[in-house]
């Protein structure tokens, strides 16, 4: 009897020139280009968690959506948002979700899970560059800038 398994295929792609992607050089643009692709019948509502892929030099790969939650948080799977920035060859991300009730407060669960993230992280030689939350109205909060991270 011959055993069989399901071939796997790993596929990144790209469809637009890396040159014409923008260049992350600070938590104020990082917000601005994720707030801008947020879904903003949703910002309000129900708590998303999303990756942003970057290049070694900064440039936005893509922006990935990991979860959708409740009103109050999600679920991120670890094994996932890493087959993710694995598949897309990434050397640095930028965390975020959104926090529907318009605080910009941290919690502690945001806390620990950036920090189960970027140990993470660190094994695989990626940077997490930030973790940023951001409000229905726009406003966000960096980890980074706050020395969280």
């Amino acid at each position: 009897m011959k055993t069989k398994v399901n071939e796997i295929s790993i596929k990144y792609q790209g469809n637009f020139k890396i040159s014409q992607a923008p260049k992350i050089s600070s938590s104020v643009n990082a917000a601005e280009l994720l707030y801008n692709t947020w879904n903003k019948d949703q910002i309000g509502l129900q708590e998303t968690f999303k990756v942003m892929l970057l290049n070694n030099a900064n440039k936005v790969k893509g922006i990935f959506e990991v979860s959708t939650g409740g009103i109050t948080g999600t679920l991120v799977d670890l094994r996932i948002l890493f087959a993710v920035i694995l598949k897309s060859l990434s050397c640095s991300v930028i965390l975020a979700h959104n926090h529907p009730s318009g605080t910009l407060k941290p919690s502690e669960a945001d806390k620990r899970l950036t920090e189960k993230i970027t140990k993470a992280a660190e094994m695989l030689d990626i940077k997490v560059l930030d973790h940023l939350i951001l409000t229905p109205d726009g406003d966000y909060v960096s980890f980074a800038d706050e020395g969280i991270l």
